[in-house]
This record gives structure tokens, sequence and C-alpha cells, in this order.
């Protein structure tokens, strides 16, 4: 796996391996054990296909019971677990572990009831985000979090990584819209946070789990916010001469007070990549492209999009063009949408960055990105949601030649490394994983990376449940310290603690 460092296989895991996977048929009969190499090839990988290694066995449980019982077994006899969902995961959050069992969760796919007097849907985490759309449409509703994979990523990856979405700047990104989750803790006990009510007192266990990586425990059931669509939307096309001044413009406009439906930026590479791939009408002059959507009522989205082509102009907008029918504005959502395919067109291979930037950052780092390309002679292609900062470039390689993958991954850290100078961080909607995994320190301190430590700990204190990934250094829970108690009196009794 490249140069990867992972924890290291467990010696009498491996060795049990025969009696695991038979412990795993009991559990889990008919055909819910994959064990052969040829079948285990199709979990090997996720969306970061650059590292691969094959599981111990893969499980597809059907009931949480099942999940429970995997769990519970583990625990009991120190075999780590992988979850995975659909493997959409961009940052290697489900690369398996040889020594541990991948718990794959697609076959929990039924959505379990939808209330519309509540405005939620309560689903099964192997559920895709889009048929949470296609299950309430038909009454006027949809889901709001839109990844660029919502066909395919499953809504348990979806709170995993916290995933986002076009229109996540005004609707917001899956922690703002999931109102509860049934979960399995690695002991194998069954807990419920949230659920279709107003939010709890206490801890945010909730806000917790969500964007947790897998760290913490199974999700097996979820509910989401379900929204009534809006009364109208209209999509803007806007074209510059530069990025920087397109950057620019999505800070004015929302420094104006406007909040768009969604606000989305292509580059000139990305332009053409996507035009030629769905044809949606994008113009293919420009260096840079704003999709900029409008919802609400009638003569609201008319005085904004005044307002936006007002600030378009001070900035020095070369095209607009603005939708006349629903049909037109899906076609400019066509092309960002399949943006990532679109570009694999042009390259042999493109890696897939993911960092958030204050707006008003936008200018510095896509210049920045340009000297970066230039000191790798890597091209890049930037698609991201320039409403909330949100980066992905793509940098374009071919893995068939020596060493261009590893210069792709360092001209990714540097990227990343630039978000954290400008105030941005990490990741806004990938996740961690493995992928970022070493970078974690140019973030955050060892005393902040020990305090989440801490969190895993209560969770899994024999760090059994996905290891290896998000933090940087491997360690056990009883490195950090122990609470001392002297006389019967912990530290600040003052304090809650659950």
């Amino acid at each position: 796996m490249s140069g990867l460092v992972m924890p290291e296989a467990d010696a009498a895991t491996m060795a049990r391996r025969a009696e695991i996977v038979a412990d795993m048929r009991i559990i889990v009969p008919g055909e819910g054990v994959v064990e052969t190499v040829n079948e285990m090839r199709a979990f090997e990988t996720d969306g970061l296909t650059a590292y691969r290694q094959l599981p111990l066995v893969v499980v597809l449980p059907e009931t949480t019971a099942q999940v429970a019982r995997i769990l519970k077994y583990c625990n009991e006899r120190n075999v780590r677990v992988v979850p995975r969902g659909s493997g959409t995961s961009l940052s290697g959050g489900a690369l398996p572990l040889e020594d541990a069992v991948l718990l794959v969760m697609s076959r929990f796919n039924r959505v379990l009831d939808i209330d519309y007097a509540n405005r939620a849907v309560i689903a099964q985490p192997g559920v895709t985000n889009l048929a949470i759309t296609h299950a309430v449409e038909q009454d006027g509703f949809y889901y709001a979090p839109d990844p660029s994979s919502q066909i395919a990523c499953s809504i348990g990856g979806n709170v995993a990584e916290n995933a986002g979405g076009v229109h996540c700047l005004k609707y917001g990104l899956t922690a703002n819209n999931v109102l509860g989750v049934e979960m399995v803790l690695m002991s194998g006990e069954v807990v419920r946070l949230g659920g279709s009510h107003l939010d709890a007192e206490g801890y945010d266990l909730l806000g917790l789990m969500t964007g947790s990586e897998g760290l913490l425990g199974v999700v097996t059931e979820i509910t989401v916010r379900i929204l009534k669509k809006p009364e109208a939307a209209r999509a803007m096309l806007v074209g510059f001469s530069s990025s920087e001044a397109a950057g620019q413009c999505v800070a004015d406009i929302i420094g104006a007070g406007i909040v768009p439906g969604g606000m989305e930026m292509m580059d000139g590479p990305a332009i053409r990549a996507a035009e030629d791939f769905v044809q949606a009408g994008y113009p293919l002059d420009v260096e840079a492209l704003l999709i900029v959507e409008l919802d609400g009522p009638g003569p609201e989205i008319d005085h904004l999009i005044g307002e936006v082509e007002a600030i378009a102009a001070k900035n020095g907008a070369v095209t607009s063009r603005i939708s006349t029918s629903e049909e037109e504005r899906l076609s400019f959502w066509a092309g960002r949408k399949a943006a990532f395919p679109a570009v694999g067109r042009i390259s042999p291979d493109y890696y897939c960055m993911d960092g958030t930037i204050p707006r008003k950052a936008l200018p510095t780092v896509l210049a920045g990105m340009r000297q970066l390309s230039q000191k790798y002679g890597l091209g890049v292609a930037n698609v991201f949601h320039a409403g909330d900062g949100n980066l992905h470039p793509l940098i374009l390689y071919d893995a068939n030649n020596p060493g261009e993958l590893e210069k792709a991954e360092e001209f990714g850290a540097d990227i990343l490394r630039l978000c954290v100078k400008v105030g941005g961080v990490l990741t806004g909607e990938h996740g961690v994983g493995v992928e970022k995994r070493d970078l974690m320190g140019e973030m955050f301190s060892d005393t902040d990376l020990d305090q989440q430590m801490r969190v895993k700990c209560a969770f899994d204190p024999q760090h059994l449940l996905n290891p290896g990934k998000v933090f940087p250094q491997l360690r056990r829970c009883a490195e950090l310290g122990r609470m001392h108690i002297h006389r019967g009196q912990i530290p600040f009794p003052d304090i809650p603690r659950f």
C-alpha cells in the first residue's frame, strides 16, 4: 500500500481466521459472509483507490441484532472491525485492514418510515442519499444535503463523513439535517440518540457521532429532516476571465447578505471537461464559471437575481445567463454534478482533494494552487462549493509514470497546508480517513489530539473500531493517563460527567 503506514496486523487474530470466519457464519447465516480472495477484491478499497488491502473477512449483516452480536464478539476477542457503507469515501475511511472484520452495511437498505407531520424520514444506513428524496418527492418534499455522489453514496456514509453538497450553503450539512440515530457501540450495546423531535438536553452526542468516521460506533438507523420544495428556483451561469475575479464575486455576494440555495465554481479545465461530457451550454471562453441558484418566492428570486447580476458586473463578469425553465436549471447543474467523471476523461488519473477556507481567502488560495501546479508540474482542475469555501481541487496525474502518484499526494498535502495557513481546515466533507491523517498536526496541537483521543477511548477503549484512521499516531488509551481518584474524590467533582 504505497508508503502508507497502517497498524501492524495482530498475529494471534490472523492465526484464528478460520475460527472467526466460522463464527461469523453462525451470526450471519446464508450469503452474509465473504471470505475468498477473489470475492473480497470488490471490498479491498474505497473511493481513494490508490490504497488497497484485503480484509480478514467481509460480513454483511441485515439486522441491528446481528451487528450487535458481531461487535460484541469482536470486542471480547480483541478483533478489529472496519465499518463500510457504499465505499464511496474519498479519504480512505473504509480502507480494510488485513486483521479486521470488514462490516459492510449495504443490506440495511430500506426506508422504514415517512413522517410528514414531523417532516422526518427514518432510513437504514444503506439507503442512498438520492433515494430519500425519491421516497418523498411525489408529495413535494426532499432531503437537502446532496453530494455529487448522491446517486451512489449511502446515508450512513453521509453521517460518518458529515457530507455536504451543492445546497449545503443555505440548507446545511448532514449534521444540520440529522435528527437521530440508532447505533451499536463496540461493546455490542444498542443506543439511540435524538429522534423525530427537538434537540435533547445534555451533551450533543448526536453531533459527536455525525462526522466521527466510524471510530465511535456503527449506525444502524437514521432519522433525517425533510424539507418542502421551494416555491421556485432559478440558476445563473456567470463567467469570468479569472478565477480570482470569480472568487471575489463569491465573497461579495455573501457579504451583501445574499444566501443562495447553491453557489458552485469551476475553473477553465473543469468547465471544458464538463461541457464536452454533458453539453450543458457552459461558455468555453471563460476561465471561471459560477453557478448561482436562488430559490423561494418568485418576486424574491427576481430581486436577488438583479442584485447578483450587479455584483457580478462589478467584479468584471464577461458572460451571464439565467435559466428560463426547470429543464434548463437542471442542465446547468448536470455539468457540475458530472464534473468529477468528466475530468476523468482528460487525465488517466486524478486525485480529488477536500479542504475548506474562509471565503475571503478564495483569490489567495486559487493563486497559490496555480503556483503549486507549476512547482509540481501537474495540472489541476478546480470544482468546489464556493459559497461555503469547500474546495475540491482535482490534481491530474498518470499513475503509470513512476513517482507521479507520490508527487500528486505531496501537491495535495501542500494545498491542505495552504488551507490551514489562511485560517481554514483540512476537510469540509470527505473526512480525514487515512488521506489527511498524517496532516492532523498541521491543524491541531498534541494536546488537541490527545483530547480527541480521549473521546475515542470513552467509546472504544481497546481501539478496535476503524483503527489507523484520523489519528496520526496510534496509541493505547492507557497512554493518555488514567483519571486519578484520591481518597474517593475525583478531580473537579462539580463538572457534570456522563
